[in-house]
């Protein structure tokens, strides 16, 4: 009889780790049954998607208020589908609000829980380690300083490195194929503009752009858009001159001069390239609000976080303007000591996460557990 693994992930980054883990599980184990709440990159690899993600995405206090009673629905389903599925265990990815509460339930139906990409919960509800020590029976970090604060709560916790320096190793270099293939000029440097993968982000980011390309004439800006938002999105709020890409990021990314980034993975994905970025932040004002209330650490983007410095700009909401980005732009763009300051740092971040392959040991730990 085949084992069984249920996996619950609730976001893009979320659905490539995944998929990443479950392409090893399946070469490890071809005959393992995974079902999952994941995307399309989950389902290409084999698992059956059960739920996903784009219907799973909430970002924000007041954007889980309004959202409330879909949240409360999602609860109840994917536990129904977990007691059908009869998995051997569940391995959680990221998305703590959602995956937290739902461990304490699969603890009860005496189901083992693991968790990959584990909370953040160094950033805010510390007191979350509580649950995970109760409901979690392994915990896989994967930045360098989660191991000590998880000891210090009393949870074991493994550093299985970061899993985008493997994904990251699969990025092509080659400038002029990427041009032609995605008609750019390859006569002129790219800024690109990752304004994020939710509605809600990409609202508040996009009206900066047009007003960037205008500033910067020798340059062509190009924005990345996610396959799972509509074009007519990105369309209707930026100038016919500007370039959409969808898929293809990290290319993007590394083709790039310097990368205008909303705060998230995708900051530390650009540094791990090799390109010098300005992070900005732009969201609900309450919401922000509420975060500066409750949150507690010094930066907004994993690069400053794991060096514990301010290695790349900051711009949160009001700082997010466009003078303020056009002037932190041009000093990265220029070759001189910011643009290697930024290069040197992110020499250092690199030596700090060490080698890759997360997906290999966590799926080794996972069968073993099986």
């Amino acid at each position: 009889m085949s084992r069984k693994l249920f996996i619950i992930a609730g976001e893009p980054s979320g659905d490539l780790h995944g998929a990443n883990l479950v392409k090893e599980l399946k070469r490890l184990d071809p005959e393992l049954e995974i079902a999952c709440w994941g995307g399309n990159k989950m389902e290409k690899q084999g698992a059956k998607v059960l739920k996903h993600i784009d219907d799973l995405a909430f970002m924000g206090f007041v954007e889980v208020v309004a959202n409330l009673f879909t949240i409360l629905k999602n609860f109840k389903l994917c536990k129904l589908q977990i007691e059908s599925f009869k998995p051997d265990a569940v391995l959680l990815i990221d998305y703590p609000g959602f995956n937290l509460r739902m461990a304490e339930h699969i603890k009860k139906m005496d189901i083992p829980v693991h968790y990959y990409i584990s909370p953040q919960i160094w950033a805010w509800k510390e007191s979350r380690a509580k649950k995970i020590k109760a409901f979690v029976d392994k915990v896989f970090v994967i930045l360098p300083f989660e191991k000590a604060f998880y000891a210090k709560h009393g949870i074991e916790a493994e550093y299985v490195g970061h899993p985008l320096l493997d994904e990251i190793e699969k990025v092509q270099d080659d400038r002029l194929e990427f041009c032609d293939r995605n008609n750019l000029d390859v006569n002129r440097a790219i800024i690109s503009v990752l304004p994020g993968s939710r509605k809600q982000e990409i609202s508040k980011i996009l009206p900066l752009v047009n007003r960037l390309q205008k500033a910067l004439p020798n340059y062509q800006i190009v924005v990345s858009k996610v396959a799972w938002l509509p074009q007519s999105m990105y369309d209707e709020a930026l100038h016919s001159d500007i370039k959409l890409i969808e898929g293809n990021t990290y290319e993007l990314i590394r083709m790039s001069e310097a990368a205008v980034v909303t705060s998230g993975t995708a900051t530390l994905e650009t540094a791990i390239l090799g390109t010098p970025e300005v992070v900005i932040y732009k969201a609900n004002a309450l919401s922000v609000i509420l975060a500066r209330w409750l949150v507690k650490i010094k930066y907004i983007s994993l690069v400053n976080l794991i060096l514990d410095r301010m290695a790349v700009v900051e711009l949160i909401q009001g700082k997010a303007n466009h003078d303020r980005l056009l002037a932190e732009l041009k000093l990265i763009l220029i070759d001189g000591s910011r643009r290697s300051q930024v290069l040197k740092d992110y020499e250092d971040l690199m030596n700090k996460l060490g080698t890759g392959g997360a997906s290999e040991i966590v799926a080794k730990a996972l069968l073993k557990s099986l």
